[in-house]
């Protein structure tokens, strides 16, 4: 069985750099997930960023909705395989369903998944529950299914690290 680092924090607070100096250190396969979606200018900028920033030996595989079945798929492919980002999966869910059981159970897959995969998965997740309460029915959702995402993936995971200020602080 393969292990997982689940690396959680605030928006722009380092923690996909800090995901890949883990990765780059596994010698082997790297593949990286990408969850996001081109949906308007500014995360077509943001997305070009990020692909200028990762090393070229790391094969992208773009999917923004099927998490828990791509990460089994190429089980065996890779020795170690980034997942960037849970909240953007999360959101992207969200926007095509907001039924609780539904994407209850694709969180709950998705940590089982990880759990049982032969390569080093890290995970990458924001850290969204630590602000006010959001005014509104779909905000508030994706606040909680955040926050049970991010308890299921730190269960199931070896280590678990905050980012804050660019500074990594392992907490498991």
């Amino acid at each position: 069985m393969g292990n997982t680092v689940f690396i959680v924090g605030g928006a722009r607070s380092g923690k996909s750099t800090f995901a890949l100096e883990l990765g780059s250190k596994i010698s082997g396969r790297k593949g990286f997930i990408a969850t996001a979606e081109t949906l308007d200018e500014e995360m077509k900028e943001r997305i070009i960023l990020h692909k200028k920033t990762r090393p070229a030996e790391w094969e992208t595989i773009e999917e923004p909705l099927a998490l828990g079945e791509i990460l089994k798929e190429i089980d065996g492919s890779y020795d170690v395989v980034i997942v960037d980002c849970l909240t953007l999966w999360l959101s992207n869910i969200l926007g095509r369903d907001e039924n609780n059981d539904r994407i209850t159970k694709e969180i709950e897959y998705l940590a089982t998944t990880l759990k049982t995969t032969s390569y080093k998965a890290i995970a990458v997740s924001n850290e969204v529950g630590q602000g006010i309460v959001p005014n509104n029915n779909v905000a508030r959702l994706f606040r909680d299914m955040s926050g049970l995402m991010n308890r299921k993936v730190a269960d199931v995971a070896d280590e678990v690290y905050l980012i804050t200020c660019g500074i990594p602080l392992k907490i498991k």
